[in-house]
């Protein structure tokens, strides 16, 4: 699908674009994501059905914007976080030639890496809601829906927002940038696990950690940590204490609350 061909037919039809590739349909939701009768309660809302000035982005790119939804895709909201960070490949996901303001007609693309090659993904601009809630991630800021419909593109991409409905963050950071990815398993790590951290933060890599769950919920430990779930690293530092160094390593929770409460903790 072209985007500018695309949105001048409609704004000079003077037609809100939708998507017939992916509807707002249930078929686009997924059969197993949530149960039968819940499926046929999702409505289909437009941001300026839901705001009277919505913006793509308010203020810059922040991770603090992402709020994860229903959907458990935390591992690419993790990665999403990550690159948050690094605004230089931000901007190959996030085209700057869209928004509400200027020539809005429900219509938006995002780039993803697949196959050696960036695949531009339209999407219009109708999103799922529940029960009045998001189905899908949700903007801290009201009027902000970049994350939403990011997401939204994402879920085209593979298919279905139940297709993210669990996934590897390793997946969704090269997705997100056409790097190369490199994991390491925290039970059996490297000896010099927190210099590498350490190096990959000054050379700019994006990062993500995981913890492992055999349940199929996610489970608060007392530590604050959740069973089950991907956070983005977003510091890795060596600091001076007592009579030697510390390693200490930041991480973001894409739920947009929780936190760790151990040592170091607020």
């Amino acid at each position: 699908q072209d985007f500018s061909r695309l949105r001048a037919q409609c704004l000079s039809q003077g037609l809100l674009f939708e998507d017939a590739t992916f509807p707002a349909h249930i078929s686009s939701i997924g059969p197993n994501l949530l149960p039968e009768d819940k499926l046929h309660q999702i409505q289909w809302k437009r941001p300026t059905e839901l705001q009277r000035n919505p913006y793509l982005v308010v203020e810059g790119v922040s991770r603090f914007d992402i709020i994860q939804g229903e959907i458990g895709d935390c591992w690419m909201l993790a990665a999403l976080g990550s690159l948050t960070l690094r605004k230089q490949f931000l901007e190959n996901v996030l085209p700057k030639d869209q928004g509400f303001q200027d020539d809005y007609a429900g219509i938006f693309h995002f780039r993803f890496w697949q196959y050696g090659d960036w695949v531009d993904v339209v999407i219009d601009d109708q999103l799922p809601f529940l029960n009045g809630r998001y189905l899908s991630v949700h903007p801290r800021t009201s009027n902000e829906f970049w994350p939403s419909l990011l997401e939204k593109a994402y879920a085209k991409l593979r298919g279905s927002y139940q297709n993210l409905h669990g996934g590897f963050l390793s997946d969704a950071l090269v997705d997100l940038t056409g790097g190369v990815q490199v994991q390491f398993p925290l039970k059996d790590p490297p000896p010099d696990l927190e210099e590498i951290l350490k190096a990959a933060d000054r050379s700019q890599c994006l990062m993500g950690c995981s913890t492992s769950s055999q349940l199929k919920r996610n489970i608060e430990l007392r530590n604050g940590i959740v069973q089950g779930h991907a956070y983005t690293v977003t510091g890795a530092v060596k600091i001076r204490y007592k009579n030697g160094w510390k390693h200490i390593i930041r991480i973001w929770n894409p739920w947009g609350h929780g936190e760790w409460k151990g040592s170091w903790s607020d």
